[in-house]
C-alpha cells in the first residue's frame, strides 16, 4: 500500500511540474497574437508521421526543459504536412500546403522560421542531423527573440 501511494505521489508531482507548450495551427491567429503581444512567431514545418529528423527534434529540442522555459517568448505555430490523411483535416492540410509553398519552397523538413507579426521571415534554420546537436536551435532562439 505504501508503495502504491509513493508511485501515485511521484506521478502527481511529475504531472504538476510538467509544463505544456502551446502550439497554434492557424497562421492568421498566430499573426494577430504576435502583433498584440509583440512576440515573434516561430513557424515550424514538420512531417509528423514520416520525418525522422522532425521526430528527433521533437524529443531533443521541443521537449527540452530549456526550450519549454523559453517558449513563452514566442508565438508558436506548427505547420504539419503529414502523409497520413487522418492526422489533420483536408482543409487544414490545404492551408499547410499553401504555407509550405510560400514559406518553405524547398520542402526542407524540419524547418523553423522566425517571423514578425506581419508574417515577414527574419530568421531561418533547416534540417536536424543525426548528431542530435540542439545548440544551433538554441542560438536560433536567441536571434529570434529580438524580432518584434
Amino acid at each position: 500500500m505504501k508503495r502504491l501511494f509513493f508511485i501515485l505521489f511521484v506521478a502527481i508531482v511529475g504531472v504538476s511540474n510538467a509544463q505544456e507548450v502551446n502550439w497554434l495551427t492557424d497562421f492568421e491567429k498566430a499573426k494577430k497574437i504576435s502583433k498584440k503581444s509583440k512576440k515573434p512567431i516561430l513557424m515550424y514545418f514538420t512531417g509528423s508521421d514520416w520525418c525522422g529528423p522532425c521526430k528527433m527534434l521533437k524529443k531533443d529540442f521541443w521537449q527540452h526543459p530549456d526550450f519549454i522555459k523559453q517558449s513563452n517568448d514566442f508565438v508558436l505555430l506548427e505547420v504539419d504536412v503529414p502523409f497520413r490523411e487522418d492526422i489533420i483535416t483536408p482543409e487544414h492540410f490545404k492551408k499547410n500546403k499553401a504555407l509550405q509553398k510560400k514559406y518553405n519552397k524547398d520542402g526542407a523538413f524540419p524547418t523553423l522560421l522566425a517571423l514578425d507579426g506581419n508574417g515577414k521571415v527574419r530568421e531561418r534554420i533547416s534540417a536536424y542531423s543525426m548528431l542530435r546537436d540542439t545548440s544551433g536551435y538554441f542560438s536560433f532562439l536567441d536571434k529570434a527573440r529580438s524580432i518584434r
